[in-house]
């Protein structure tokens, strides 16, 4: 099966949801590839963007799992590049 890295971009617009996307994240832990996250306290929110390199059903069952929340904003975007894992 191929990889693919993925960009997802992450708006939350409420604190309360943080503790609920971290532990999301920690369970896809082991194909994270770095995440940065601002907060932007004029606007009231944070933002977040993760780098993922999965399986495409891994990284939208993630992006699935992080748009049902409340108050958060998700988007993905998918690279063109694939790798085989048995290269």
């Amino acid at each position: 099966m191929e990889s693919r890295i993925a960009l997802i971009g992450i708006i939350v617009e409420n604190e309360r949801s943080v503790e609920k996307i971290n532990a999301i994240l920690h369970e896809h832990r082991e194909y994270i590839v770095g995440r940065m996250g601002i907060p932007y306290h004029k606007r009231g929110v944070s933002v977040i963007s993760v780098v993922i390199d999965a399986h495409s059903d891994v990284i939208s069952s993630l992006s699935g799992k992080l748009g049902m929340l409340a108050h958060v904003n998700i988007k993905t975007i998918y690279s063109k590049i694939f790798q085989n894992e048995n290269l």
